[in-house]
C-alpha cells in the first residue's frame, strides 16, 4: 500500500520592520492602503511607538504570509520619502503573536463596561462584565480605539438614543457588538469582519459571554466579508447605527458604501484613525451627507460620532424584517 503523503506545510510568515518618524509613518499607512489594494493577499501593516518618551520616533511593521520578493520590498521602500530606510526582514516565529501581545493584560473599565482578558480576574459588581480572552483577533478592549467606541456607545445611550438595527463592521472579537446589545437589547445586530478567524473568535466569545447568535431580535448575526458589499449585509440595511473601528484609509474608501447603508438620521461611530487623520476622515463623510455630532479624544486616537442628514419631508422609517431577507444561513467558520 502506498504511504499517504503529509499535507504541505503552511508558508511561514515574514516581518519587515522599518523605523521612521511619526509624520512619515502616518503617510506610509495611507499610501500602503492603495499599494496593497492590488495585491492578491495584502499584508498586515502595524504602526507603533516603541518608546513612549520619544513620540516622534515610530516603527512600521509589515507582516507577509510568506517571504516577499525583491519587487515587493522595493515597492514598500519606495513609499518612504527621501533616503531609503534601513529595514529588517526576518521570519516570524511560529507562534500566535496576536495572542502573545494580548496576554497578561489588565482589565479595563469604559463607562458601564468592564472587560477582562483573564477568567481569573474578578468580576466588577456594578458594571456589565465581558470576558474577551487574548486571542487570534484584535479587539480585547485594551486599545484606545476600542475603549473610545465603548465610551461613545455609552454616551449615546445616556443621551436617550434608541437603535433597532445595528452593524459592527470590522468586529474583531465581537466586543463592540456585544456592548451595543446590552444597551439596546431589543435591536437586531450584525457583526462582520474581513478575516474569517475574527468571526470564529467572535462566535467563541459570544458563547463565553452568553450572547445569542442568529438573525432574531436581540441576537447577533456574524458574517465574514470585506467592507459592506456582502449580500447579507446589504439585505439587512438600512442600519440606524453603524460602528466601524478599522483604519483611516479604509474608512475614507468606505465612506460612500457605509453612508449608503445608514438610515437617514442614523448614527455612525468611526475609530481606528489618528488625530492627524480625523479631518480627512470627517471630510469624506461630510461629502456623503453626514454631520459630525461628537468626538472622544483618547491620546492620539479619536472616536468620531456622525449622523446622516435627513432629507426634507416625512418618510416612514425603514425597519428590518426577517421575511424580506431571511435569517442568516449560519455563522462561525468560513
Amino acid at each position: 500500500m502506498a504511504k499517504r503523503s503529509s499535507p504541505p506545510a503552511a508558508p511561514q510568515a515574514w516581518q519587515m520592520t522599518l523605523p521612521c518618524t511619526r509624520a512619515t509613518g502616518e503617510k506610509v499607512q495611507e499610501d500602503a492602503d492603495s499599494l496593497f489594494a492590488a495585491w492578491p493577499t495584502p499584508p498586515a501593516i502595524i504602526a507603533s511607538e516603541p518608546d513612549e518618551t520619544r513620540p516622534d520616533e515610530w516603527q512600521i511593521d509589515i507582516i507577509f504570509e510568506e517571504k516577499p520578493d525583491q519587487g515587493a520590498i522595493n515597492a514598500i521602500v519606495a513609499l518612504f520619502p527621501g533616503r531609503a530606510p534601513k529595514f529588517r526582514l526576518e521570519p516570524v516565529p511560529e507562534t500566535d503573536w496576536v495572542t502573545q501581545s494580548q496576554a497578561g493584560l489588565d482589565p479595563i473599565t469604559a463607562g458601564p463596561f468592564h472587560v477582562r482578558n483573564d477568567p481569573r480576574d474578578p468580576l466588577h459588581p456594578h458594571l456589565t462584565n465581558f470576558l474577551i480572552p487574548a486571542s487570534r483577533a484584535f479587539g480585547t478592549g485594551q486599545h484606545k480605539t476600542t475603549h473610545g467606541c465603548l465610551l461613545t456607545l455609552a454616551r449615546l445611550h445616556e443621551r436617550g438614543h434608541r437603535f433597532g438595527n445595528v452593524a459592527d463592521i470590522g468586529t474583531g472579537t465581537g466586543l463592540l457588538a456585544f456592548a451595543a446589545r446590552t444597551l439596546w437589547p431589543l435591536a437586531h445586530f450584525l457583526a462582520s469582519d474581513i478575516d474569517p478567524v475574527s468571526i470564529d473568535v467572535s462566535a467563541e466569545n459570544a458563547a463565553l459571554n452568553g450572547v445569542p447568535l442568529g438573525g432574531g431580535q436581540g441576537q447577533i448575526q456574524l458574517v465574514a466579508a470585506p467592507g459592506v458589499g456582502d449580500a447579507l449585509i446589504q439585505g439587512l440595511a438600512p442600519y440606524d447605527l453603524i460602528i466601524a473601528n478599522i483604519l483611516a484609509g479604509p474608512l475614507i474608501e468606505l465612506a460612500p458604501s457605509l453612508a449608503a447603508q445608514l438610515e437617514e438620521g442614523g448614527s455612525l461611530i468611526l475609530a481606528g484613525l489618528l488625530d492627524t487623520q480625523a479631518d480627512r476622515v470627517t471630510a469624506a463623510y461630510r461629502a456623503q451627507g453626514l454631520l459630525p455630532m461628537g468626538r472622544i479624544d483618547n491620546g492620539d486616537w479619536p472616536t468620531l460620532h456622525l449622523r446622516k442628514r435627513r432629507r426634507f419631508g416625512w418618510r416612514r422609517p425603514n425597519r428590518w424584517h426577517a421575511e424580506k431577507v431571511g435569517d442568516a444561513p449560519g455563522y462561525g467558520s468560513w
